[in-house]
């Protein structure tokens, strides 16, 4: 059997990734979500069995290219696609991305002389420290994972293994770890009867983490303000941070899902939040999905200031997560774990009595095997990606791309406080205020109940512009979350609100006419 596998890079390979990037962008010129025809066919193309002979490389090329990429949707390749924090995949990273295909690179263990893959990994970690503007020294310990949500899991990992280690010394009981010795044993010897995660607004990754960590899902509190369900309650937090039969871990929201507003605002809250940590031998975990980007925008730029002061302090945590197929946009999947605490994430995830998986008898303790200080033993080697993709752009280029992100959505989020047919979300504060708070995220509704509960699909439907469905205090909602890095503030604005002013103009004249005419705008 002749598999005919082309040579690494060959014109031939070379010629198909070409033809893809042609389909893809003309395909993709006009409409966000896949052409119902289109969507059915392939479906209907699906191979149900598998063939005893192979079809061989040219015809499954054909059979994705025509039949399979059709039923695609375009959220990372156009600009307009508002729904998931998605991103996009900047040419440098899409580059790097091809390479890592076509080398698959080992990256579970660190042999010096083996493969340069896990110094990239260790350079590139500290080049994101050097964007969020972290200290290298403090904060260069981490690794990179799928995304934000094992990210959080590996944060509260560390953060269990923290809090009850120290709670079981605090009784005279020196227990080496909770990967060692488990959660029953340790917590016997800290005389604590449970964990709990104090926050406001987690995002639902963190519950997850709680359930799959031993915390429970029904341990995860709201410690929030009363009147402000994203603000710290400090004087609640230190009611529950204080209890003598519970560890604590607090999350920051930095960043919640919904509005993108930060659950924190300077260096004074962190402080605080950070002394009552200490004092109670907590944990403090950062949940920076997309937040963390914040730290990247000067901090002497008045415009954007809320912004800067919800990522400042953000150095006085433990561990922070981020998404790097979000804002940096690299591909799927991509996040990365930062933490303070050097040796803590061997303690949890390493991989005992695996000769097999050492480096050999080589002791090189400045850059730690990723399959010790991560979940996965067997990844993909994400880190090159965003190493090309930093070096490519540098710190203006992601400020230049952020900032455009920002304007556009100030820009939505203002002329839907304005607008007739739409009410802006949240419903505090003046224009002013809510421009002022706004990152990337905007979150309405219409006015109209009826409309309202089709807002979403209605919107979707036109397949130029693609939005999230959400709920917010209970009633339908709309978000739109701006992170394509090739956002064009005037043309997206432009689109977006002819798209809106026609389905709020359709709905007062019964739709049909809304309908005629939305497929047929340029």
């Amino acid at each position: 059997m002749d598999l005919k596998i082309p040579v690494v890079f060959s014109e031939e390979l070379l010629e198909n990734y070409r033809e893809l990037w042609q389909v893809a962008f003309s395909y993709w010129e006009l409409d966000i979500l896949p052409r119902s025809n289109d969507l059915v066919r392939a479906q209907g193309c699906l191979r149900k069995d598998l063939p005893d002979e192979g079809l061989g490389f040219e015809c499954i090329r054909r059979h994705i290219m025509q039949d399979i990429i059709p039923g695609f949707n375009g959220g990372s390749i156009s600009p307009n696609y508002y729904g998931f924090v998605t991103g996009g995949v900047t040419p440098a990273a899409l580059f790097a991305d091809n390479v890592v295909s076509a080398y698959d690179q080992n990256v579970q263990v660190h042999i010096p002389g083996h493969s340069i893959a896990t110094e990239v990994e260790d350079a590139t970690l500290g080049l994101l420290t050097d964007l969020f503007r972290l200290d290298r020294q403090t904060w260069k310990n981490g690794t990179f994972t799928t995304g934000a949500t094992a990210s959080n899991i590996l944060g509260l990992a560390c953060g269990r293994e923290f809090v009850l280690r120290a709670a079981a010394e605090k009784q005279g009981n020196h227990i080496a770890s909770v990967g060692e010795h488990g959660i029953f044993e340790v917590l016997q010897a800290a005389g604590l009867s449970g964990l709990q995660i104090l926050s406001t607004m987690p995002h639902s990754s963190i519950t997850k983490a709680a359930g799959i960590l031993g915390f429970g899902r029904g341990h995860v509190k709201s410690v929030s303000q009363e009147k402000n369900s994203l603000q710290f309650d400090i004087n609640l937090l230190e009611r529950e941070i204080s209890r003598k039969d519970r560890a604590s871990i607090v999350v920051i929201s930095c960043g919640e899902v919904n509005t993108g507003h930060f659950a924190t605002a300077g260096i004074q809250q962190l402080q605080q939040l950070r002394k009552l940590c200490d004092q109670y031998g907590s944990w403090l975990h950062v949940d920076g999905a997309f937040g963390i980007f914040g730290r990247i925008l000067d901090e002497d730029v008045s415009e954007f200031a809320s912004i800067t002061r919800g990522c400042e302090g953000l150095d006085l945590a433990d561990s922070i997560t981020g998404d790097a197929h979000k804002l940096l946009n690299v591909p799927y999947d991509c996040g990365f774990f930062l933490c303070r605490h050097k040796n803590l994430a061997e303690s949890v995830f390493q991989n005992p009595n695996a000769a097999y998986l050492s480096s050999g008898g080589i002791d090189d303790s400045t850059i730690p095997s990723p399959l010790n200080i991560g979940v996965e033993n067997s990844r993909r080697f994400r880190a090159l990606p965003v190493y090309a993709s930093l070096v490519s752009y540098g710190r203006k280029g992601y400020q230049d791309i952020l900032q455009r992100q920002i304007l556009l959505a100030r820009m939505i989020a203002g002329w839907i406080f304005d607008h007739p047919c739409y009410m802006a979300l949240p419903l505090t504060g003046t224009k002013a205020e809510l421009l002022e708070k706004t990152f990337i995220i905007v979150l309405f509704r219409a006015k109209d109940e009826g409309l309202n509960r089709q807002l979403g699909t209605k919107i979707n439907a036109t397949s130029k512009i693609f939005v999230s469905g959400t709920t917010w205090q209970g009633e339908p909602a709309c978000r739109i979350a701006i992170s394509n890095w090739r956002v064009d503030e005037n043309r997206d604005f432009t689109l977006l609100t002819k798209v809106l002013d026609h389905i709020s103009d359709g709905n007062n004249q019964g739709g049909s006419a809304f309908n005629n005419h939305i497929f047929c705008m340029n």
